[in-house]
């Protein structure tokens, strides 16, 4: 409390007795007692003041949690603020026991309140239910890397050359990466199967030969044969599979693939790779070429298309016997023309393990006719469907590019299957009068 005894002693001490001098100290005197009081009652109220806004603030944020744990109980936030409130005000000086005695009860009775299960099954089942929010990419994280492309995947070079991420080939076979592409990328937190993800491609840098193994690619390869016994000669346009420039039959071991989820079959397009210094090349190219990918292609659509096409030609091979031959993939030209009756003749061609290629034999132009026959193993000639001056240009070019040729002059399915014998077998093109035997497969 504030001492004013020793002014009032100073004002009297310095107090005249004239009147004005009497008005003067009286008004001294007043003006201090005035002033102490003031002070006294502002304290007063600025403390209980404050403590009121105190207790409003907690007991507003209590009744507000309040309402939402009531209207769901599930909601431990609102549980946690309701109990943490209620604690507050029990510390609030100035309150009576009963009222601190009523909020412990409320705060036992806050603990006590547990969710029905319906609840947590209908918030579990919202919870599933949600879209997942795609991950944003910060830019402004990720580093910049040269990419070293592999055989399947590739790594990731700081300027210091060495390697600071490997990635698989499903992470990068989209993007058509290249040796010498630099990327940003930033490392995968979340996924444990690869080291970092590509945001984005910023440039391009030479790379020293040295320092970068030269890879050959083949696109778009198809696999032909049966389970066991799976080969790739060419790609889905017809190119040759080439090392070197010779031609390779490359067999395929479908268990030695690198993705279990994929199995190879009859059909399968795939990519290969290999590099270009590999020793294994000349002796054993199956043991250098890798499978860098698998496309994926509906096997269910291709088996259906293959028996409807074939279904013209079941009961005539149910009737036939089967020739002793076996083609081994060879690309086999039918000239034919608008498609005419071409299912059945592809028919005979798949029936003995060839790959049929359909020639347009109305189409007179000689680089057309040579464009479509070059890269071809045979070539058999339907006359009834080709056009003479075809006729003439097929032979021709036949003969230049040393391709197995024969002709049959009539559509039907046995001509047609015997003209394919002829030409494997190294036998005249022409059956015409000529006394020829036919071997028939051995059961």
């Amino acid at each position: 409390m504030f001492d004013y005894r020793n002014n009032l002693k100073r004002i009297l001490n310095q107090t005249a007795g004239d009147e004005k001098s009497l008005k003067n100290g009286l008004a001294a005197i007043k003006l201090i007692l005035g002033m102490t009081d003031n002070a006294k009652q502002s304290n007063s109220t600025g403390k209980d003041k404050n403590t009121v806004e105190i207790d409003l603030q907690q007991l507003n944020l209590l009744l507000t949690s309040l309402t939402q744990l009531i209207t769901n109980p599930a909601n431990i936030s609102a549980k946690n603020t309701a109990l943490s409130a209620a604690q507050k005000l029990t510390l609030a000086q100035g309150i009576n026991t009963e009222y601190r005695q009523n909020l412990v009860d409320l705060k036992e009775a806050i603990k006590s309140i547990k969710a029905p299960k319906d609840l947590i099954d209908k918030k579990v089942f919202e919870h599933a239910l949600e879209t997942p929010k795609a991950p944003k990419r910060d830019y402004r994280k990720g580093k910049r890397y040269t990419v070293v492309r592999l055989l399947s995947g590739c790594d990731l070079i700081n300027d210091s050359n060495r390697t600071v991420y490997t990635l698989k080939e499903s992470q990068i076979h989209s993007l058509n990466l290249k040796s010498g592409d630099i990327v940003e990328a930033v490392p995968e937190e979340k996924s444990s199967h690869y080291e970092a993800t590509i945001l984005r491609i910023v440039g391009y840098r030479d790379l020293p030969s040295m320092e970068v193994d030269s890879i050959s690619t083949f696109k778009y390869a198809v696999v032909q044969g049966r389970t066991g016994h799976l080969a790739i000669s060419r790609n889905a346009q017809g190119k040759k599979l080439r090392v070197h420039g010779k031609a390779v039959l490359l067999p395929v071991d479908s268990s030695k693939y690198w993705d279990e989820n994929i199995k190879l079959v009859d059909g399968s397009i795939v990519d290969l790779a290999w590099y270009d210094g590999d020793v294994r090349l000349k002796k054993n190219p199956a043991e250098a070429i890798q499978i860098r990918w698998v496309y994926q292609i509906e096997q269910s659509r291709q088996t259906s298309a293959n028996k409807k096409k074939k279904s013209g030609t079941e009961s005539k091979k149910a009737d036939l016997p089967k020739l002793a031959m076996d083609l081994h993939y060879q690309r086999v030209g039918i000239a034919i023309g608008n498609n005419q009756n071409e299912a059945m003749l592809e028919g005979i061609v798949n029936r003995y393990d060839g790959i049929p290629i359909p020639i347009d034999a109305f189409q007179g132009k000689k680089k057309v006719i040579e464009n479509q026959i070059k890269d071809l193993d045979i070539v058999i000639l339907v006359t009834a469907y080709a056009a003479h001056d075809s006729t003439w240009n097929i032979s021709e070019f036949a003969s230049k590019y040393h391709i197995k040729f024969a002709v049959s002059s009539s559509k039907g399915y046995q001509a047609f299957e015997r003209a394919l014998y002829r030409a494997e077998k190294g036998l005249p093109a022409y059956e015409g009068n000529q006394a020829i035997s036919y071997d028939i497969a051995k059961e």
